[in-house]
């Protein structure tokens, strides 16, 4: 029987294919090994980018919550200025189409807003929460723009008369340095000037009647009016 180094010896050739043999399984080896590393990497990559992407939602979630408060606030300072009602009245007349629509986007973007950021998750219910800010903003803009440009020009002659003598008399009334007596009178005439003439939402007459609610008796505080 022939020794393994006779074999050997007279299959020396054969050496050369087994090296070759074995350099490509190596290079297969290797080459397996960098895809395993490879998608260990992508791997970690896309769990930081789903990371990073949650964070950039929930700040987009309080920008966009910041832009539903900066809305509200804007329609607030109609809401607790009696002052500016009078002098806009187009902002709580519900017969007009424009008041009715920023009152309609306000409800609705009310009621899509989270309690907390982090409460959005869904990226419907995010997108669907900016349509309704975005449209509750423009809404107010516009209904805003043309509360200004029409002021009190669809009330008659004596109706702006009546506007502009609320107005001074709700000074009177707001007036610390008058008597509690001349404050109370100004206060009730003034209610009685509006009545019919414009809106007077229930906060915008609780915040009036906040200021000078120790001149006020039970039978002073009227209820909302409407315009006529």
């Amino acid at each position: 029987m022939e020794s393994l180094f006779e074999i050997l010896d007279d299959k020396w050739w054969l050496v050369f294919p087994a090296l070759a043999f074995a350099g490509h399984w190596a290079n297969s080896w290797r080459k397996a090994s960098d895809r395993r590393h490879q998608r260990k990497v992508e791997l970690y990559k896309l769990k930081n980018q789903a990371r990073e992407a949650e964070k950039a939602s929930a700040a987009e979630v309080e920008s966009l919550m910041a832009a539903h408060d900066a809305a509200n606030k804007r329609w607030l300072d109609y809401e607790l200025d009696v002052g500016k009602l009078i002098d806009f009245p187009l902002m709580t007349d519900v017969r007009e189409p424009l008041t009715v629509a920023f009152l309609r986007a306000k409800r609705e973007a009310d009621g899509l807003r989270p309690a907390a950021a982090a409460d959005m998750t869904s990226h419907s219910r995010l997108e669907a929460y900016r349509k309704a800010v975005d449209g509750f903003s423009v809404a107010l803009d516009v209904a805003e723009r043309e509360a200004r440009r029409i002021r009190d020009s669809k009330f008659t002659g004596p109706e702006r008369e009546r506007l502009a003598t609320a107005r001074q008399l709700l000074k009177i009334a707001e007036n610390h340095a008058a008597t509690p007596a001349e404050r109370q009178a100004a206060y009730k005439r003034a209610r009685r000037e509006l009545d019919g003439l414009i809106v007077l939402p229930d906060v915008t007459v609780a915040a009036l009647e906040e200021k000078i609610a120790p001149m006020l008796d039970p039978g002073a505080r009227p209820s909302s009016s409407h315009h006529a």
